[in-house]
């Protein structure tokens, strides 16, 4: 970067002169629309539409996805109704069992339904609301050191990317796991600006809240930030490591009390822990949630990992492949080489520059979680990539506009336009794999930024106006894809264990699951995919907010129930066949459609007894604790591998009349044993089988633990 190009960006947090004492100081809302005296006018403005027409795609027919991922949703309502069942994540508010998460990405969500009820929206604002923020935050951090135009670039790539708008208007902690990560991204570069201890403390404390969201998935981001710092804050070394310790004890209290809590709180009286085999959260975090997703060895799941395993083949190309690509890779083949050409044009810049260490923080922790993606070999889901968006577009705000200011330099216009060719060549190529989509599309974006592509490359001898015009006709070519499957995105609800971002022919590639994949909902994948009573019209679109019995399948048009299950996927019975009641996929994947007769039998007499119903496998339950909006055991967590409660356990509940009616069906019981992976559900099932009366009501089999043979 030349110095005169260098200086063009104002240090941030220095000093702007202010108006003459003589000229009346504007009013509040005035600063507010007009933004910084040395802004453009247009720069404020622009920002405010940004983030309103953010907020209008993530608001817009919300309730679409009715509870969305019941295995949460059962857990907010529960956390709703009981401030223990908040505190642990409870699936139920009898407090039987846990999520296989820590809490953190149920608590907004509970408190929305504490406020205004049980719905579908109450549920899903807050994460709509996530998705806006995340988009303010990613412009205020590109903007602040940056252009106004590279945080407005940043800001509509993040909003625009498919898979943010599929996860902020989805209930899995993903949502909030991707805006912590960027505000702690944000604190240390407004940290970075003159060594300052508090932002840094309050990058730990973001850090260590998003460990309580989607546990050891937190820490990706920090080698890149703690090293980034270490070396370039502008302060001694002893201070840097001070600081830098702070913010470690920052972290580690800001997660740590609540797990201390958990472990320390008698096993005897708190939920199991779900998703582990001996009741502990550090069991938990350190093998099935943590290093277990590298080496595909987690026990208790029925899904499997490795090369070419049930996750999808392992490598570079994971993130470019058929089943993740539409997700998230529009736009990384730029960011890689807008990456490059940052830090190329950064280099001999002071150590403490903070130009630099902004490409090197956003770029750390791009690559980082880059490659942990692409080659663990346990659980992963397409829709995970949400966590990259952020990190995308602030290298593509950052890079481009610093590129274009350097144009009069051969090598940045070469790089400026072979990004663009790139980005046109790549979209074709994504465009390609969904050709009955706008299929008019496929050649427009091609020719748009090969045409634009070629005008960059002769930015510096075309004049500014063209030049200009090359610049925004890239931009529209690059965004015309993933915008088109944005929008797709937006068009219909979504539910399930597993979903995806873009049209419907889209769906349905290897990769997002496994045998009967447990993901970040549990045991199987993410969760079921139950609606809330009225939710569904047949065609997975929730007109009310469940109010009277869904006739439907709860099921978006063209969403899959199996999306992304690889081949053996879900050997359950197939979907109308098997025990009434059931689920698809055995169960497994998704919960059934839960019948008002059903759930007025359910709810006799539910005062008398602490769970109106117990089921094996986590959606299973979820679906009946939704439509009664009584508490309903999971037996054996998610996909009944879990050890709780062993059937000594769950023979004590019922003699002592805890339980009134077990529900026959969900996902097969699970493997038989209380041992490490073998879970209680199938024993449990077969004791209740063999003593109790069976009851059909609605076509929906039902055991009354109160009328034994």
């Amino acid at each position: 970067m030349t110095t005169a190009q260098h200086d063009a960006y104002p240090a941030p947090g220095s000093a702007t002169p202010g108006p003459p004492e003589t000229l009346p100081r504007p009013g509040r809302a005035a600063r507010l629309w007009r933004g910084r005296a040395e802004d453009p006018a247009w720069a404020r403005p622009a920002l405010i539409a940004l983030l309103g027409l953010t907020g209008a795609l993530y608001l817009y027919d919300l309730s679409a996805s009715g509870y969305a991922n019941s295995f949460y949703s059962a857990a907010v309502q529960a956390g709703g109704e009981s401030w223990k069942a908040f505190f642990f994540g409870s699936s139920d508010a009898a407090n039987s069992i846990t999520v296989d998460k820590p809490p953190a990405a149920l608590w907004p969500m509970a408190l929305s339904v504490r406020l205004f009820g049980l719905g579908s929206w109450q549920i899903l604002v807050p994460e709509a609301l996530m998705g806006v923020a995340a988009v303010a935050v990613v412009h205020a951090a590109v903007r602040r050191r940056f252009s106004a135009a590279a945080g407005l670039i940043a800001g509509a790539v993040l909003a625009l990317t498919p898979v943010a708008a599929l996860m902020f208007r989805f209930n899995n902690p993903d949502a909030l796991l991707a805006l912590l990560t960027t505000v702690a991204v944000y604190c240390v570069l407004r940290a970075l600006e003159a060594a300052r201890t508090g932002w840094l403390v309050w990058a730990g404390v973001a850090v260590g809240f998003a460990f309580l969201t989607k546990t050891l998935q937190a820490f990706l981001v920090l080698p890149p930030l703690a090293l980034v710092y270490a070396v370039c804050a502008p302060a001694s070394v002893r201070r840097r490591i001070g600081q830098l310790a702070l913010a470690g004890l920052a972290l580690i209290g800001s997660a740590g009390w609540w797990v201390a809590i958990v472990e320390l709180w008698p096993a005897s009286s708190r939920p199991y822990i779900g998703g582990s085999q001996n009741n502990s959260f550090l069991e938990l975090t350190f093998g099935y949630n943590g290093f277990g997703r590298i080496s595909g060895n987690e026990t208790g799941s029925v899904g499997g990992g490795g090369r070419g395993g049930g996750w999808g083949e392992t490598g570079i190309g994971r993130m470019f492949g058929d089943s993740v690509g539409g997700q998230i890779s529009w736009l990384l083949p730029a960011a890689l080489v807008l990456l490059v050409a940052g830090l190329v044009v950064t280099r001999r810049s002071g150590r403490a520059d903070t130009a630099r260490a902004a490409f090197l923080v956003w770029g750390g922790a791009l690559l980082t979680t880059l490659v942990v993606f692409s080659f663990m070999a346990g659980i992963f889901h397409e829709y995970y990539t949400v966590a990259l968006a952020p990190y995308i577009a602030a290298v593509i705000g950052m890079g481009t506009t610093v590129l274009w200011e350097e144009r009069t330099h051969p090598a940045a216009r070469a790089a400026l336009a072979g990004a663009a060719a790139m980005t046109a060549v790549w979209a074709h190529v994504l465009l390609g794999r969904t050709a009955d989509f706008v299929p008019w599309l496929r050649p427009v974006v091609l020719v748009c930024g090969l045409v634009a592509a070629a005008g960059l490359l002769f930015a510096g001898r075309i004049g500014r106006r063209l030049a200009l015009g090359a610049a925004g006709l890239g931009l529209a070519a690059s965004l015309a894809g993933p915008v088109a499957y944005t929008l797709s995105t937006l068009a219909g609800g979504h539910q399930g264990s597993i979903v995806t971002a873009g049209p419907e022919s889209s769906r349905g590639g290897p990769g997002g699951g496994g045998p009967g994949a447990r993901g970040d909902g549990g045991p199987a994948a993410d969760g079921p995919g139950g609606m809330p009573p009225g939710a569904a019209d047949g065609q997975g679109r929730a007109p009310g907010q469940g109010q009277g019995q869904g006739q439907g399948q709860g099921q978006a048009p063209g969403q899959g129930r199996m999306r992304g299950v690889p081949p053996g996927a879900g050997q359950g019975p197939a979907q109308g066949e098997g025990p009434a009641g059931a689920g698809r996929a055995g169960g497994l994947l998704d919960g059934p459609d839960v019948g008002s007769a059903v759930a007025a039998r359910l709810t006799e007499n539910a005062s008398d007894h602490t769970w109106v119903a117990a089921a094996v496998g986590s959606q299973n339950a979820a679906a009946y604790q939704l439509a009664t909006e009584e508490p309903v055991m999971a037996i054996g967590g998610f996909n009944g591998s879990d050890p709780s409660p062993t059937l000594a356990r769950f023979r004590q509940y019922v003699a002592a009349g805890a339980i009134h009616w077990f529900i026959d069906g969900g996902a097969g019981g699970g493997p038989r044993g209380g041992g490490p992976g073998g879970g209680s559900g199938a024993e449990v099932q077969e004791w209740v089988r063999a003593n109790f009366t069976q009851v059909t009501v609605g076509g929906t089999t039902l055991y009354d633990l109160t009328s034994p043979q």
